[in-house]
């Protein structure tokens, strides 16, 4: 299936919205290798329309971790619960993740949305956390923008 064009003014809207941040692990497009792309939250393959309400800023990682899923099976297996991925349009990140205290890189999910964020998108990955060490250690993670998104101050309803 071929992918829409997003045209200037909507990806321009979803990167302002955005912070310039990738909108699941919250890295500044400025200081991922790849930068970050506009992401369909819930694919074209799946039904996703290509407007605002389901568009993401994210990261070249998130985003191709993430494909064309929607969700995945939550850990243990034992469970076989099926959970949606964080949606930034209608999610609050706090209410999902929340940053290790000992470390302040590490994503702890706090339910089982975050969860299966974390675990498919890859979010813990030794090379994102190396990533975000780095980052932490030059105090551009979190960025003040990604901090009032860990902090709850986010207003979904400008998303």
């Amino acid at each position: 299936m071929s992918t829409t064009y997003i045209n200037a003014d909507l990806r321009r809207l979803v990167i302002a919205r955005a912070d310039n941040l990738c909108e699941y692990c919250l890295i500044h497009e400025d200081d991922t290798y790849f930068g970050c792309e506009v992401d369909h939250i819930i694919s074209e393959k799946h039904g996703g329309p290509t407007n605002a309400v389901n568009l993401a800023y994210a990261c070249m990682s998130c985003n191709r971790n993430k494909g064309s899923d929607v969700g995945s099976i939550v850990m243990p297996l034992a469970r076989n619960i099926f959970s949606r991925f964080f949606n930034p349009r209608i999610d609050l990140w706090s209410e999902h993740f929340v940053l290790d205290n000992s470390d302040k890189i590490t994503i702890v999910p706090l339910n089982d949305i975050g969860e299966v964020t974390v675990r498919i998108l890859g979010f813990n990955s030794i090379e994102r956390l190396l990533e975000r060490q780095t980052l932490y250690e030059i105090d551009r993670y979190p960025t003040v923008q990604a901090l009032q998104r860990i902090e709850n101050q986010s207003d979904l309803s400008n998303q």
